[in-house]
């Protein structure tokens, strides 16, 4: 008790308790309005990709050609040079660029999200943009991991052998290729004015990476310049990482993994707070000045 009073402290105004009550309540309000559009645009990216069956035959086509074609015909020449399985090479960069491809490339739609359908209706909601970035992100990311499941489903099919240590190894490589994906796709959105000059670039940006990011053959052993400019590519630490999960214990390890994935891991999550944080910042002050 305070100096001087007898009494106990004295209780608050019921008009502060109920100003205070109806502050907690408009916080939570606030808070579950922007849970319900995060996950309302990350839901209708999953539905998207149920229903857009051309996209979903693609998206997996490609992916099964080069593990089974190109992994194949490559077994004749690279494989005999590294001593490893081409095939189980191949799938285990083609999982990471396809998996950071398809969360990029899924990023990049927003732009036609903001026009139609009820996202526009969003993109004018009382809801941080912020949410609706994080919304995409989730969403685009998930659509890239039911596809990368179903490349793992092929390639145990086709005669790749994976142990549960490999999978849990592949699931968190493929986690990390699906947030970088989708914030080099974001960066890459937000720096252009128009959905389809970034289709143009972005096409430009990821051929060289499924080149020079050792995606169907090891860096190791590269010419100097390429190997230097493959430093650049931010899929090669996708790759890397996802190649050290699988081949972790083997006696090709040494033969398949360049950088390391503590490295990898590194420049992973740097790269994915830098372009994430300036896409967003772009992006926000593109939707501000529209």
């Amino acid at each position: 008790m305070r100096a001087g009073v007898t009494g106990p402290w004295p209780r608050a105004a019921p008009a502060a308790r109920s100003a205070g009550g109806r502050a907690r309540r408009a916080l939570g309000g606030r808070a579950a309005a922007e849970f319900s559009a995060l996950l309302m645009v990350a839901q209708r990216d999953v539905i998207k990709l149920v229903r857009d069956r051309p996209r979903l035959g693609v998206n997996l086509a490609f992916p099964v050609l080069l593990i089974a074609g190109l992994g194949g015909l490559l077994q004749a020449t690279v494989g005999k040079v590294t001593g490893v399985n081409t095939v189980a090479l191949a799938f285990s960069g083609v999982l990471a660029a396809s998996l950071f491809q398809s969360a990029a490339a899924g990023m990049i739609s927003i732009v036609e999200d903001r026009e139609t359908d009820f996202s526009r209706e969003l993109f004018i909601a009382p809801v941080s943009r912020l949410t609706l970035l994080a919304g995409k992100v989730t969403g685009e990311s998930a659509v890239a991991v039911c596809q990368g499941i179903c490349i793992v489903i092929f390639a145990v099919a086709i005669g790749v052998r994976l142990d549960g240590w490999q999978l849990a190894g592949l699931a968190g490589a493929g986690l990390a290729s699906c947030l970088l994906g989708a914030g080099f796709g974001l960066a890459t959105i937000a720096a252009l004015p128009t959905q389809r000059s970034a289709m143009q670039i972005f096409q430009f940006l990821i051929i060289p990476q499924y080149v020079l990011s050792g995606v169907l053959v090891p860096l190791a052993g590269a010419p100097r310049l390429l190997g230097a400019i493959a430093w650049l590519m931010p899929m090669r630490y996708c790759v890397d990482l996802m190649r050290a999960a699988f081949y972790a214990g083997s006696a090709g390890y040494a033969r398949v993994v360049t950088s390391g994935p503590v490295l990898d891991l590194i420049v992973i999550v740097a790269l994915t707070a830098a372009l994430t944080a300036v896409g967003a910042a772009l992006f926000e002050y593109r939707e501000r000045a529209r």
